[in-house]
């Protein structure tokens, strides 16, 4: 993060004294930079449209031009200023959010293969440390040693920012693979080590994402080159250990590059799986792992609107697809001619009132996740019987990690905004449920909280589910409490209502935290989707706007002290809720925000574009276009009161680049007739997630949690 100009730290510093200073004071005080305007043309099919901020672009993977970063630096530094009497508070809300971390934490062992395995923290340490132990399919064995397989802090070390993508072990056991990024943009190395020696092999293989599967060798290992434009897909390659990456077959390499490609083994092991797909249709071809030279066979061929996930077990595909059924089924295929519908039995018949979203084999039965009226179960089928296994009211219950068909447990989740994660198996034999994990949260009484599901009235008569948490002693509804609305929709991904240690410190100070689960996720079905996609998107802008309005009138929150964030596509919602609506809200929180809507759908030369034009529509027809320019934030920025707003960008994001939210504040700063904050936050180091650290990223949560606490009135 860039400093503030010692000059304002002494301003500021010298005002402390004095009074007590308010972000918004500090924002009067603190001059924010203004960016140069240079004339540029967009040139479109339907148009051109002037962007007087496109030279703060800049594509290069490695270095940004000196005027850019100077503008950056700038912004941070204002943002530092303005947030320096509220530094106190940040340091307090930081070691609040880390007094609720247990610093030795560790997930619970997993069976795979023979062996037990976990993640560990130690105090102090950012980031886990991958340990396995020998064990049978009930429990590990006491007598064998824990073995460290890889610790994520020496790997980071020297490092801004560190993530691993994927791990894998080969199937003798023996070998380590995994991908890590250190920059944060998806460029990651492929790395291999000898468990038995701890020696890390010849093998580094840069520029591939994340995925990566074994062949039953041991000796062979599939990966996704990134594609140097698109970086979210790329061609599938195949390496042998011990010669050079030059070397490499090229196995697979997708034609429609609007199409993303995955990589994975089936949970048999019989098979590598390449997935290609997007929002409409799906592939999956087959490497028989035993043969890893072959060729991949495609096992179901891509059709238009349909979309479809395969798993192998039992001599068996079993196949989830939405053929026939919107909200999915599940149905079982011949091994060797999985494609031929005639010869499909169905396991789980498709219904309109429950959306199947997952499922895992087990030799011992068929567990699947599924979603009814916005809130998630898991169910269980054995011998012909199906078995509730977990459904609560406003929680999240999900299937967990499941990756050996031989286990003897099914793993599952259970969690709410107040409940911390618990993770339990169920015995498969027995039918008994073991509590394995609860999550330890040092210093918090679930007791003192409350959640709750509500249904809002959109504009046009839909019922949108909203999911509120609160602090009994603290909060209730009678209109007096700050409220802080959380919202996404898009993607068919549901915002599901789960735990966060670091919310606590919200609901501690009296503010009502809710998450509207509006149209574009897949809380109600995959109807509930497709009603916040293309060109219905403008549903997912009613319906935050009117379950806001909704809250507020049952009294969960002060109309003066109503607050609203989202990231990603949800910071796109946040842009055009402060464009349509921005007397509802005191103040705004955007993070890594997609603003810049035509522009960015127009580029097929950003990552993403050609992916997601079945998501938001290709501007490149008329309508589509017209219809995305009329929401685009950036595009519709206008003389008008805005509410305060921080919005954040990481330098190195893929995902929505840093230029987007950087052209929108220094455009809405011209156009703003308030004197409310509006401050940009960049992290230098770091790509669309932000910090990598357990630790590291609690500063941004307090950064956050400050300005809304500071402009809700409430600086303790």
């Amino acid at each position: 993060m860039g400093r503030a100009p010692m000059m304002d730290r002494m301003s500021l510093r010298a005002w402390l004294p004095m009074i007590l200073l308010s972000a918004a004071t500090a924002a009067a005080l603190a001059a924010p930079p203004v960016a140069p305007t240079v004339h540029h043309v967009v040139k479109g099919p339907h148009g051109e449209r002037v962007d007087e901020y496109h030279w703060l672009r800049d594509d290069d993977p490695k270095v940004k031009r000196a005027e850019i970063l100077r503008h950056l630096e700038a912004e941070n530094a204002h943002t530092q200023a303005v947030m320096a009497p509220l530094q106190g508070l940040q340091d307090k809300l930081v070691a609040e959010m880390r007094s609720r971390i247990q610093e030795n934490d560790s997930t619970p062992p997993a069976y795979d293969g023979g062996f037990w395995i976990w993640r560990q923290f130690k105090a102090g340490g950012e980031y886990p440390l991958l340990y396995r132990q020998r064990g049978n399919r009930e429990r590990p064995d006491p007598r064998a040693p824990r073995e460290l397989v890889l610790d994520q802090n020496a790997q980071a070390a020297g490092h801004g920012y560190y993530s691993v993508g994927a791990h894998a072990f080969s199937p003798n056991g023996r070998l380590l693979a995994w991908t890590e990024d250190t920059g944060g943009r998806r460029i990651h190395t492929l790395r291999v080590r000898d468990l038995l020696t701890g020696q890390d092999l010849a093998e580094s293989i840069d520029g591939v994402l994340e995925d990566i599967a074994w062949a039953a060798d041991s000796r062979t290992l599939f990966y996704i080159r990134q594609d140097p434009v698109t970086l979210q897909s790329g061609p599938v390659y195949r390496h042998r250990l011990g010669t050079p990456a030059a070397a490499d077959a090229l196995v697979f390499d997708e034609a429609d590059k609007t199409l993303f490609v995955g990589l994975g083994h089936s949970v048999s092991r019989r098979y590598v799986l390449i997935t290609i797909g997007g929002a409409d249709t799906t592939e999956t071809r087959a490497i028989d792992a035993r043969r890893p030279l072959t060729q991949p066979r495609v096992v179901l061929v891509r059709r238009d609107k349909v979309r479809h996930t395969a798993d192998h077990l039992h001599g068996r595909w079993v196949i989830q697809t939405n053929e026939g059924a919107p909200n999915f089924k599940l149905v079982a295929a011949p091994q060797q001619t999985p494609d031929d519908r005639r010869r499909w039995k169905t396991l789980v018949p498709g219904r309109e009132q429950a959306t199947i979203e997952a499922f895992a084999l087990l030799k011992a039965g068929l567990a699947v996740q599924e979603r009814v009226d916005a809130d998630s179960q898991v169910r269980l089928l054995q011998a012909g019987r199906w078995t509730p296994v977990a459904a609560q009211p406003a929680h999240t219950v999900e299937l967990g990690s499941n990756p050996d068909p031989d286990a003897a447990h099914l793993r599952f989740r259970i969690s709410s905004m107040v409940q911390p994660d618990a993770t339990w198996d169920l015995h498969l034999a027995s039918g008994r449920r073991l509590l394995r994990k609860q999550r330890s949260v040092p210093g918090y009484d679930a007791a003192a909280y409350d959640t709750r599901r509500l249904w809002a009235e959109a504009r046009d008569g839909q019922r949108v589910p909203v999911t509120l948490a609160w602090r009994r002693d603290k909060a209730s509804a009678n209109g007096q409490a700050p409220l802080y609305i959380l919202g996404y929709g898009a993607y068919g991904m549901s915002y599901d209502a789960e735990f966060s240690a670091q919310r606590v410190s919200l609901l501690d100070r009296g503010v009502v935290v809710a998450i509207a689960h509006v149209r574009g996720g897949a809380e109600l079905g995959q109807a509930w989707y497709e009603a916040g996609r293309l060109m219905n998107k403008k549903n997912t802008f009613n319906d935050f706007i009117d379950a806001t309005d909704a809250l507020v009138k049952a009294g969960w929150g002060a109309a003066d002290r109503v607050f609203a964030a989202g990231g990603s596509a949800g910071g796109l919602l946040m842009g055009v809720v402060a464009n349509e609506a921005p007397q509802k809200y005191r103040g705004i929180v955007m993070d890594v925000p997609f603003v810049d809507v035509i522009s960015t759908m127009l580029d097929e030369t950003i990552p993403l574009t050609a992916n997601e034009w079945t998501q938001w529509g290709d501007p490149r027809e008329k309508a589509a276009h017209d219809y995305m320019l009329s929401y685009s934030p950036y595009d519709q920025l206008r003389a008008q009161a805005y509410p305060a707003m921080l919005v954040t960008t990481g330098l190195w994001d893929s995902q929505v680049q840093y230029f987007e939210p950087a052209k929108y504040v220094a455009r809405l700063r011209t156009l703003k007739t308030d004197n409310n904050p509006l401050l940009l936050a960049v992290n230098m180091s770091a790509g669309h997630g932000g910090a990598s650290g357990r630790f590291s990223s609690l500063a941004e949560y307090a950064r956050e949690y400050a300005f809304v606490l500071d402009v809700a009135g409430l600086q303790q």
